[in-house]
């Protein structure tokens, strides 16, 4: 499977707070799953299969106060661990978590080390939403818990949880390339409890997690937001990121609706995640 590369010219307005992370946010809307900053761009990557470009160009030229220019390309599979292994650097959380991949030297000594190798998949500890999710799940006793990653991307929120004595772990992700990459992830972290399955939160049907994680997208999100109530107990945990500060407000009413209440939620660069606890009847 290809991916699309989209680049995006930031526009300059000293009026717009912020606008980088403006623009990843309507590019998250769009479908593009990761990301990298620079000072004058923004680079977004989605994969290919049934992605329309056209429709996506269209979208993004509504906003000439955000973006001057987009260009897209093909980035072939064979190229895209190079693409990475050049924009990979070891990510330090909290002081406490470093994530780093097979190729990185000298990585630092702390309580967690999470070896993770992207290979097409989103979720290397370096985006806001990744980074979150660690901090939140820092303070969660998963212990004993039986635990969900929903959308798990390369595994590193699902590989955290196992190193964090969850037991067990399911990973799911729809895309087939995420899922072979969580696997090799297990692998090298030496990670064997964790179920991996490929598909969408349908899997979830009939079974039940003491805590659910869940870094997606803001449409995703609101529409599996029922079927992740429906796999908790009552005092159940659902951590969410993948959205944009000004989403936060429909997150959350989306969860209260399903019995989700609020306790914490963290915040960089206007990204944001979020811890809720389902209510009893």
């Amino acid at each position: 499977m290809d991916y699309i590369e989209c680049t995006c010219m930031v526009a300059k307005d000293n009026e717009i707070p912020d606008i980088s992370e403006i623009v990843i946010a309507l590019l998250a809307e769009l479908g593009f799953d990761s990301f990298e900053e620079s000072e004058d761009a923004v680079k977004a990557y989605t994969p290919s299969e049934n992605f329309d470009v056209g429709a996506m160009l269209e979208r993004i030229r509504e906003h000439p106060e955000l973006i001057t220019s987009v260009d897209t390309r093909r980035v072939k599979q064979e190229n895209w661990n190079q693409l990475w292994e050049s924009n990979f650097p070891i990510a330090e959380i909290a002081d406490r978590v470093v994530v780093y991949a097979p190729f990185h030297t000298d990585v630092p000594e702390m309580e967690y080390r999470i070896c993770i190798m992207p290979q097409m998949a989103f979720g290397t500890g370096h985006h806001e939403t990744t980074a979150l999710m660690i901090e939140l799940m820092l303070d969660v006793d998963v212990a004993g818990k039986r635990l969900l990653d929903m959308g798990c991307g390369t595994g590193i929120l699902a590989i955290f949880a196992a190193m964090k004595k969850a037991q067990p772990v399911t990973a799911i992700d729809i895309d087939e390339w995420a899922y072979c990459n969580a696997a090799g992830n297990c692998e090298r972290n030496h990670i064997s409890n964790i179920e991996i399955l490929q598909g969408d939160s349908s899997l979830t049907a009939g079974r039940s997690f003491d805590i659910v994680l869940a870094n997606i997208n803001h449409n995703i999100l609101l529409s599996d937001m029922a079927t992740y109530s429906k796999c908790l107990p009552s005092g159940g945990l659902l951590l969410v990121s993948g959205f944009y500060s000004s989403d936060f407000p429909d997150i959350t009413a989306a969860a209260k609706q399903n019995r989700l209440m609020l306790t914490k939620h963290l915040e960089k660069k206007d990204w944001v995640a979020a811890m809720y606890r389902k209510e009893s009847n």
